[in-house]
C-alpha cells in the first residue's frame, strides 16, 4: 500500500501500476530475478487461451500443439526480437508498464468471444470495464491503442459483424471504452500525474513543435520495426495456421470477404495510435523516444498480431488453390519460425553473458557498500554496472531520484558515482574508526570482480 500510494500521490498516478510493481518488490531482489519468468509463463498462457477462445469462436479446428507453438512464436518475437531486450522483458519495471499491458488488453477479449448466453455477455461486458479501467491506471500508450480500435470496431461495426451480434458488440466496445476513460481520469487528476507533467512540461505536448519532432522520430521507429526482419516470423505464424485450419466438417474455411478490410484498417488505425503514443512520450523522452523501444511495445503487440492475421489469410488463399502444396508450405512456415526463434536464442545467450557479469559484480559492490554502512559511512561511492545502455542511478542531472533510492536502499544519506571517486575515501559520522576499506582488504583479494570495482 505504500508503495501504491507512493504511485498515486508522488510518482506518476498509476495505481494499478504500483499494484504490480508491489507485487515482486516485495520480494526484494528475489523477485526482480524472478518476474521475467514468471510474467512470461503468464503472458503465453493468456495468450493460448486467448487463440483456443479465438478457434472456438470461429469453429475452426488446428492440431495439436500448434495453438500453443503460434502462441509461443508470437511473445518470443515480442519480447525477444526487441532492439534491446533486457529493458523490454528483463526489466520489471518497463514489462510492467509497456510488455505486460498490450498482452492483458488482448487476452481481455476472451469472455466476449465465448461469450453466448444473455448472462455470460453481461459478465463479459462488466470485465471489459474492470479491465478498461485497470488499464487506464496502467499504462497511457496501451490505453491510447485500446482506445483507437474500440472506436474503429464502433466506426466499422455494421461491416465487420453480423447484424444480431451489433447490440453486444457495441455494449462491449463502450463499456470497455467507459472503463478505459475511467481509468484515465483517476490517473490525470492524481497528484503524481500532475507532478510528472510539471516536470516534464507536457504542456507543450501539443506545441507546432513537438507534434512536428514526434512525427520525425516515429518515422525513425517505423523504420526500425520495418527493418527488423525476424518480425517475419509473425507472418510465417499465421501461413501455418492458414495452412492448418479446417473447418469442422474437415473441409478448408472460406476466406472472410471482410479479412483486407480489417487488415487495412486495423493497420491504419495501429499506425495512427503509434504517433499518439510517440507524440505522448515526446515531452518526458525528447529524441531518445526513437531509441526507446521499450515505448512500442504498447502498438507493437498488436501490429504483431496483424501480421499474423494476413499470414492467415495467405495461408488460406494458398491451401484453397494449391491443396497439394498444403504441407510443404506448412513444413516451410514452421521451419521459418524455429529459425527464427533459434536466431533469437543466440542473442539471448549473448546477453546472458552480460547479465551473469553485472550480477557478480553487482553483488561484490553489495557485499562491500553494506560493510561500509555497517561501519559508519554516510556517504558511499557507488560504481555503475551498465548493461544494456541501462543509465541508474546516475544518468543525468534531471532525474537524481534513483541515486536517493539507492542511498535509502542501503540506509545512508548520500551515494556517489564510484567512477569518480578513484583512491578517494567515503564521508563518516564520529570519530575515526577503523575503515573497511583496510580492514576486509584481505578477504577480497581472492576475488577478481570485487578487487576491480574496488579499483
Amino acid at each position: 500500500m505504500a508503495l501504491v500510494d507512493q504511485f498515486y500521490s508522488t510518482g506518476n498516478g498509476r495505481i494499478a501500476n504500483g499494484v504490480l510493481v508491489a507485487s515482486y518488490a516485495t520480494f526484494g531482489v528475489t523477485g526482480q530475478q524472478w518476474y521475467a519468468g514468471i510474467s512470461a509463463a503468464v503472458m503465453l498462457v493468456l495468450l493460448w487461451a486467448w487463440a483456443a477462445a479465438l478457434l472456438r469462436r470461429t469453429g475452426w479446428r488446428l492440431p495439436r500443439g500448434v495453438p500453443l507453438f503460434s502462441a509461443a512464436t508470437v511473445l518470443a518475437l515480442f519480447c525477444f526480437a526487441s532492439t534491446n531486450t533486457y529493458k523490454t522483458f528483463f526489466w520489471p519495471a518497463s514489462s510492467i508498464s509497456h510488455t505486460f499491458p498490450p498482452v492483458l488488453a488482448v487476452a481481455a477479449t476472451m469472455p466476449a468471444l465465448l461469450a453466448t448466453s444473455r448472462r455470460g455477455k453481461a459478465l463479459a461486458v462488466l470485465f471489459a470495464c474492470a479491465v478498461g479501467a485497470v488499464l487506464g491506471t496502467l499504462s497511457e500508450e496501451t490505453s491510447v491503442v485500446a482506445l483507437v480500435l474500440l472506436t474503429l470496431a464502433l466506426l466499422l461495426d455494421r461491416r465487420l459483424f453480423p447484424a444480431g451480434q451489433l447490440a453486444f458488440v457495441r455494449t462491449w466496445c463502450a463499456a470497455a471504452g467507459a472503463g478505459i476513460l475511467i481509468g484515465t481520469a483517476v490517473l490525470l487528476t492524481s497528484p503524481g500525474s500532475r507532478n510528472r507533467r510539471a516536470r516534464h512540461h507536457a504542456d507543450s505536448m501539443f506545441t507546432p513543435e513537438s507534434v512536428f519532432a514526434s512525427l520525425r522520430e516515429y518515422t525513425q521507429v517505423l523504420h526500425t520495426l520495418m527493418t527488423t526482419w525476424q518480425y517475419v516470423g509473425a507472418i510465417a505464424v499465421g501461413v501455418l495456421i492458414g495452412v492448418l485450419a479446417r473447418r469442422a466438417d474437415g473441409g478448408v474455411p472460406r476466406p472472410d470477404r471482410r479479412a483486407p478490410l480489417l487488415l487495412v484498417s486495423g493497420a491504419a488505425a495501429l499506425l495512427f495510435s503509434g504517433y499518439a503514443c510517440t507524440v505522448i512520450a515526446y515531452p518526458a523522452f525528447g529524441p531518445s523516444v526513437a531509441t526507446a523501444n521499450r515505448l512500442w511495445n504498447d502498438y507493437l503487440f498488436p501490429l504483431l498480431l496483424l501480421l499474423v492475421g494476413a499470414g492467415g489469410l495467405l495461408g488460406n488463399l494458398a491451401v484453397r488453390h494449391y491443396r497439394r502444396g498444403a504441407v510443404p508450405v506448412a513444413a516451410a512456415a514452421a521451419i521459418l519460425c524455429v529459425c527464427v526463434t533459434a536466431v533469437l536464442a543466440v542473442s539471448l545467450h549473448d546477453l546472458e553473458s552480460d547479465m551473469r557479469v553485472r550480477a557478480r559484480a553487482w553483488d561484490s559492490q553489495d557485499r562491500l557498500l553494506r560493510e561500509q554502512a555497517a561501519a559508519g559511512a554516510t556517504v558511499l561511492p557507488y560504481k555503475p554496472l551498465v548493461v544494456s545502455s541501462m543509465l541508474e542511478p546516475f544518468g543525468s542531472d534531471e532525474r537524481p531520484w534513483p541515486a536517493s533510492c539507492v542511498a535509502r536502499y542501503y540506509q545512508v544519506e548520500k551515494v556517489t558515482d564510484g567512477t569518480e571517486h578513484r583512491g578517494r575515501g567515503v564521508a563518516r559520522a564520529g570519530p575515526p574508526r577503523p575503515g573497511p576499506q583496510e580492514a576486509p582488504r584481505h578477504r577480497h583479494r581472492t576475488d577478481p570482480l570485487a578487487t576491480d570495482l574496488k579499483r
